[in-house]
């Protein structure tokens, strides 16, 4: 796919992009080893919802500040902000990203399977976890594409889990996107952001309402667009910026229209 090469005029040292779904490609080294930063947020989330499944933990048992539930740290909607404990707001009030929320949606799991979240999510993923469970993987693209497949075509969770995940949590909530601004609505799933009629937007102008993804400070990002069959998979050594939202959108418009 043309579209991939872009990537070699970006402003970083090393890149590694690939699609997956009903088209395959790749561009760069698929095995160099990146920083995930916030994209580790869908593959704990994934490892959650496993949890949920299994019926280690509950979405809705209280979880996180009073009021809040485990749905409600996922969905960046348990009123706590980014790294603090103490609640900025009520739950199901604001969206507010949290990193918090995901900590500690993690030991929750943690405490009920009595096992490191480590060792869960790696059970889970196969691969590791080397950090925060909001922003700690750090591995190649073939682990990121790994999860572009399982969100693609479950096999972990059912179809039925990734609806709901996927599904607005928490409608019409008013909220930052980190790095884009106040969005209303700034609609999350569970773990996964929506992209719906958000702009501007980190994925492309050819890209459905029904996009969901995450991208992280470390200069990477996945999106899933279940219209269009594809997920856009790319790490980078260069941490998010203004370049960035010029050529993540641009990669992804490409992609799309070669699609």
């Amino acid at each position: 796919m043309e579209a991939l090469r872009q990537v070699e005029s970006w402003p970083c040292a090393h890149a590694a992009v690939a699609v997956a779904g009903r088209l395959d490609a790749s561009h760069g080294d698929p095995e160099r080893v990146f920083a995930w930063a916030s994209v580790t947020k869908l593959a704990t989330a994934v490892a959650v919802l496993v949890a949920a499944e299994e019926g280690i933990v509950d979405l809705d048992e209280p979880a996180g500040p009073p009021g809040a539930t485990l749905r409600h740290l996922l969905a960046h909607a348990s009123g706590l902000a980014l790294a603090e404990r103490t609640p900025i707001a009520a739950p199901g009030t604001r969206r507010i990203y949290s990193n918090t929320g995901f900590e500690l949606a993690a030991a929750l799991v943690a405490e009920r399977a009595e096992a490191p979240f480590a060792a869960y999510f790696e059970d889970v993923w196969g691969f590791p976890l080397a950090g925060s469970a909001a922003a700690g993987v750090e591995a190649p693209l073939s682990s990121l594409l790994e999860m572009a497949r399982e969100l693609l075509e479950p096999r972990r969770l059912s179809p039925e889990t990734l609806a709901e995940a996927t599904a607005v949590q928490f409608p019409g909530l008013e909220g930052v996107l980190p790095g884009f601004g106040r969005m209303t609505p700034n609609d999350w799933g569970l773990g996964l952001e929506l992209r719906d009629a958000k702009s501007p937007h980190w994925t492309g102008a050819r890209n459905s309402p029904r996009t969901f993804g995450h991208f992280g400070r470390a200069g990477g990002f996945l999106w899933v667009d279940p219209d269009a069959e594809l997920a856009l998979a790319c790490l980078t050594d260069l941490p998010f910026g203004d370049w960035a939202k010029e050529a993540w959108p641009r990669l992804a418009d490409g992609v799309l229209s070669e699609a």
